[in-house]
């Protein structure tokens, strides 16, 4: 197991992305936060919290579960999926859309959450932000925030934990 990422860092990186987005989007901008399930959700949530003293509470903010998106769900060895709740209360329409996520690796969660959003409504722009790009894409999809870059081989995982969920701050390489 190999440590991308320790407390620290990640907070550090949060850091980076907002400033980031910062320099990118005017203050005055009504931007709408958006978290994949399960960990871009908390992602999102500290990005936020990084961000509100910019956007003079112009944010807001909702998880989205692509559960029923993905294009794995008919593969044989596919197991029963576990659909949650998307929490979005608010019309998207017009809005710019920060999606966020924890590792961008294929490109097919991404591509699964901008099917699920564009039947939420028409966001004005959307953009990607993500803590980690591994590499490998399989689909023409950048993040345009970036935390960290790291080619990692498709044999092994990239795992985020934060400790709102797994009692720890850390991103780390997995050999299978």
């Amino acid at each position: 197991m190999e440590i991308l990422l320790n407390s620290k860092q990640i907070h550090d990186t949060i850091c980076t992305i907002a400033e980031q987005i910062k320099s990118d989007i005017p203050a005055d901008t009504d931007i709408a936060i958006i978290g994949i399930r399960s960990r871009g959700e908390i992602l999102a949530q500290r990005l936020e919290s990084a961000l509100e003293n910019h956007f003079f509470g112009r944010i807001l903010s909702g998880t989205l579960d692509i559960t029923l998106y993905r294009d794995d769900l008919n593969e044989p060895k596919s197991t029963q999926p576990i659909v949650r709740s998307t929490e979005i209360d608010f019309d998207i329409t017009d809005k710019l859309v920060l999606l966020v996520d924890d590792v961008l690796y294929t490109g097919r969660s991404v591509r699964a959450a901008m099917d699920a959003l564009t039947d939420l409504g028409r966001p004005r722009l959307m953009r990607l932000a993500v803590l980690v790009d591994r590499g490998h894409h399989e689909y023409p999809i950048c993040a345009d925030y970036v935390g960290i870059k790291k080619d990692v081989d498709e044999s092994t995982l990239v795992q985020v934990h934060f400790t709102e969920t797994d009692h720890e701050d850390r991103v780390f390489i997995k050999h299978e």
